[in-house]
């Protein structure tokens, strides 16, 4: 079946797509993070406020690593849309 010229995304190499190129930072530093989370497997005491927890390094990384995700996708929801107020 032969190809029509009507479909931009025909000719786009795949790591030029606009998806791509925003995607491939994030797998980057996600991949670098859990890595380095995954790394740091022993036991420390960490303070919430008032109580101590003892509990795995990696697992109080992995929460923070999860809390600036979240903050992240919520923050990027919220942005206000631009709009072009050019006067015609």
């Amino acid at each position: 079946m032969a190809q029509t010229g009507t479909d931009p995304k025909a000719h786009t190499p795949f790591l030029s797509r606009p998806g791509v190129r925003r995607l491939a930072p994030f797998a980057l530093i996600t991949a670098i993070a859990l890595v380095f989370i995954f790394e740091n497997r022993t036991s420390v005491k960490i303070r919430l406020l008032i109580p101590e927890v003892t509990m795995p390094l990696w697992g109080a990384l992995l929460i923070a690593w999860g809390l600036g995700m979240l903050a992240c996708l919520f923050t990027l929801q919220q942005r206000p849309k631009r709009h072009n107020r050019h006067p015609r």
